[in-house]
């Protein structure tokens, strides 16, 4: 039970060990979601309504168990999360439970529970509770998630723009009543109903339907539509650098955490794995291009931090994904490489140089005498060296290799 829980674990949460499931598992989910989110919305339209039928309902029926039995499974797992761990079996679950991708799960399934237990006049609740699965996006979406972190980093700002959003449609439906109500009592007969020209102005959607007549009104309508203009760009301003942030500081940590996962940098500090990360240059690779060739000079180690890349030993061929690195040893010992290295699948690649590292190398002494202590430490020690590749390296196409009978265990238990 303790390896399934933690191959589940795993699955879940893709976790590494089980890469295909979690993608398959992953897919169909999002599927599952776009296909509900859809007949919810159809649903609604009479014209469709013959034709989605029971068929319909079944769907969202078994829908609603998937998204049940994911819930509980997810439940289940809580307390394999590292941050949770210490809280123990019953409060690690309970504050799994309380987190904002939890509750939204338990929404997504609540739909199957209200169709078998209350009446048909729930048919509202049941309809947006089924078109809130919606947010279940945002757990597969990183850019959707790193969109929702900028906004909550960026509230304080966007409450202040709010605020003088609001204070200018209130000043503006102000002016515009005085201005107008003498020459306009029904159109602009108060202040509150002044407020429907000011935001309709504001944000410079201009219905038409409420106009000022008077010069005076006009020119005050003129300056407010001006206003409109950057009070709508505040917000948009705000969000859009504190997004661009958001991406820049996620890649950053990516990045760091790559470059700290090498064995030759991982006693170094965090800032000495920081000056090593800026050293890395990105390439793009297409799908069957060469990255390297059998017996060339290697003269830099990569990161696949997206894409699947080919590896042509002399006596096999493995595959590494996104995660992985190769070609750690050519940093520092420039051997001739025994494999040809090709893109299985288009491939982003982050690109460490070996004279980049030695001219950084240069100017810290005390980073390089750390870099070479722990480079002899690894020669002198029994590792198998290919060339340029290190058993780490390749443990690591090894241990995807041997996913596919794990992965079949898993759902054969």
């Amino acid at each position: 039970m303790g390896r399934f829980k933690t191959s589940l674990f795993s699955v879940l949460e893709n976790t590494g060990r089980h890469r295909a499931a979690a993608r398959v598992l992953r897919s169909l989910l999002i599927a599952l979601i776009v296909i509900n989110v859809g007949l919810a919305v159809l649903a609604t339209e009479p014209l469709f309504q013959p034709f989605i039928g029971k068929v319909g309902d079944v769907i969202q029926v078994a829908s609603g168990f998937v998204f049940l039995v994911e819930y509980l499974a997810r439940l289940y797992v809580a307390d394999l999360h590292p941050p949770l761990r210490r809280y123990g079996p019953l409060g690690s679950r309970l504050r799994y439970a309380l987190q904002a991708d939890a509750i939204i799960d338990l929404l997504a399934a609540l739909p199957l529970v209200m169709v078998l237990f209350l009446p048909s006049s729930a048919v509202t609740v049941i309809v947006i509770l089924r078109l809130l699965r919606f947010l279940k996006l945002a757990r597969y979406s990183p850019a959707l998630r790193s969109l929702l972190s900028a906004i909550g980093s960026e509230r304080h700002a966007l409450i202040g723009s709010t605020v003088i959003i609001l204070g200018v449609v209130l000043m503006a439906a102000t002016l515009m009543f005085l201005v107008e109500h003498p020459g306009q009592p029904e159109v602009f007969s108060s202040i509150p109903v002044a407020l429907w020209w000011a935001i309709a102005t504001v944000t410079t959607v201009g219905y038409g339907d409420v106009v000022p007549v008077s010069g005076a009104g006009k020119f005050v309508g003129g300056v407010v539509m001006l206003m409109g203009y950057g009070l709508i760009a505040l917000p948009v301003g705000i969000v859009a650098s504190a997004f661009s942030r958001e991406i820049h500081s996620r890649d950053f940590v990516v990045t760091w955490s790559m470059v700290a996962r090498v064995p030759l940098f991982e006693d170094l500090t965090a800032a000495d794995i920081a000056e090593v990360a800026k050293l890395l240059r990105a390439q793009r690779v297409r799908a069957g291009d060469t990255i390297a060739s059998r017996e060339s000079e290697a003269d830099a180690m990569y990161f696949i931090s997206d894409g699947e890349v080919e590896i042509e030993l002399p006596h096999e061929t493995i595959y590494m994904g996104e995660g992985n690195y190769f070609g750690e040893m050519a940093l520092l010992h420039r051997r001739t490489r025994t494999a040809t290295i090709r893109a299985f699948h288009d491939c982003e690649l982050l690109v460490l140089e070996a004279d980049a590292l030695t001219d950084l190398m240069g100017r810290k002494p005390e980073l390089a005498s750390r870099i070479l202590a722990e480079a002899d430490q690894r020669l002198s020690s029994a590792l198998q060296a290919e060339g340029d590749l290190v058993k780490e390296e390749l443990a690591q196409a090894e241990t995807r290799r041997r996913d596919e009978p794990e992965e079949k265990e898993l759902f054969d238990t």
